[in-house]
């Protein structure tokens, strides 16, 4: 068993990154940080300007906001400023009424709200929220993570990194496993939580119709006769759902991961239905669900917060070695899968938060319960083969050297074919 020492670390990196949040998180933070700047100047502001990096700015364009009905940015903004609290952190708009809701569309309506690319070179999640109300101004600043409040410019914010961790823990794959598969069940019982949360946003999908339907598509006749009534067909869509309800703007709480609700929607229900479908036992499913969460956590320490890459990518890597725990796959067998994802969804292009983000949900549990399937047979990508690697670990810096580094100018393109429209 891991000592200790090293334990209280890893919880202590899982709690920072698997957190509950409202809606989708780009906006949401950026409700934060309007929350935080009309704190700081102690009354309503008259006018408002955001600074932001351009890949907030393509994670908050087509998304819903949650309990409005509307997309985008500038209602996030008004009701940041309007009712929104910073000790809510990423539920930043949980007192959300219909009085409120009213008032930011009027708010919005008197265009007092100015938005803007950030000049120059800072962080890939910078947010720079300035209130202002007769000749009293305030500033706040996020950088390097949803939630990270900094002070003083861009170029502080590029060396803010992830923010909260001054001690985090570096990674590996072995560690991971060992990690999640002997830590005594009480400590990390708390994963139950992504269970909670993430499931009943499945369910709230049946509710209502959210973005394109996709989880409830899936469901119909139609598909079954397709897909058939199975746990695969299951597992896609109750994950579905979750995106469909979040993305779509459902006014309900979704457990993260590393600043995604998506990453955590994908890291979660897979397993779960899974696990519930494949009848194993509730410490099987809570270490099952460590497993996932802490690989996708893995991940994106050398990927960052936001990239070109998807992150639908990373979260179905977690979710495929959970399942492939689940089929009764050793370490030998999760790193199998790892490279069985890594050789498959690599270069799936992220192009913002949107209800459509369901379908590459989808795209991404698919391979993971065929990678999974695959790696407990004995089928592996061999280093022979693309970017893959003799280690595990190697093939997921590859990886995330390729969303971090070589894509960077897919993501100028992204951008600016997104804001040409």
């Amino acid at each position: 068993m891991i000592e200790k020492a090293i334990r209280e670390r890893i919880i202590a990196l899982v709690h920072q990154e698997v957190v509950p949040a409202i809606g989708c998180t780009e906006p949401m933070a950026v409700a934060l940080c309007t929350a935080k700047a009309t704190e700081q100047l102690g009354q309503r502001p008259e006018h408002i300007e955001a600074y932001l990096s351009a890949n907030i700015l393509k994670n908050a364009m087509g998304v819903g906001i949650p309990g409005t009905g509307m997309i985008g940015l500038p209602i996030a903004i008004a009701l940041g400023a309007l009712i929104g609290k910073s000790e809510y952190q990423l539920e930043v708009l949980k007192d959300m009424t219909p009085e409120a809701l009213e008032q930011g569309k009027q708010y919005v309506g008197e265009n007092r709200i100015d938005i803007k690319l950030k000049d120059g070179d800072c962080d890939k999640l910078y947010i720079e929220v300035c209130c202002q109300a007769g000749d009293r101004r305030e500033t706040a600043i996020i950088a390097g993570s949803h939630t990270h409040f900094v002070s003083g410019d861009a170029s502080y914010a590029r060396t803010a990194g992830r923010g909260e961790a001054t001690d985090e823990i570096e990674l590996n794959m072995r560690l991971v496993y060992d990690f999640a598969t002997t830590a005594p069940l009480d400590e990390i019982r708390f994963i139950e939580e992504a269970r909670t949360y993430n499931m009943n946003a499945a369910r709230e999908a049946l509710k209502g119709n959210y973005g394109h339907n996709l989880g409830k598509t899936i469901d119909r006749p139609m598909a079954k006769g397709i897909f058939g009534n199975s746990i695969f067909s299951h597992i896609i869509s109750r994950t579905a759902s979750a995106c469909d309800a979040r993305m779509g703007g459902a006014m309900i709480p979704v457990m993260s991961n590393s600043g995604s609700g998506n990453q955590g929607i994908c890291a979660t229900n897979p397993v779960c239905v899974y696990a519930k479908e494949n009848e194993n036992t509730e410490e099987e499913l809570l270490r099952a669900l460590m497993l996932s969460h802490l690989t996708a956590i893995y991940i994106k320490q050398s990927l960052g917060r936001l990239s070109a890459l998807c992150g639908c990518v990373v979260a179905s890597i977690g979710s495929s070695v959970g399942i492939t725990y689940l089929m009764g796959g050793d370490y030998e067998h999760v790193c199998h899968a790892v490279k069985n994802m890594i050789a498959n969804l690599t270069g799936m292009i992220c192009d913002g938060a949107k209800p459509s983000c369901s379908l590459k949900i989808t795209s991404g549990v698919s391979t993971a319960v065929l990678s999974a399937l695959l790696s407990v047979e004995g089928k592996c990508v061999t280093s022979a083969e693309g970017i893959v690697d003799d280690s595990v670990d190697q093939s997921i810096h590859n990886l995330t050297s390729i969303g971090a580094e070589a894509m960077c100018k897919t993501d100028d393109m992204v951008l600016s074919i997104m804001t040409s429209k």
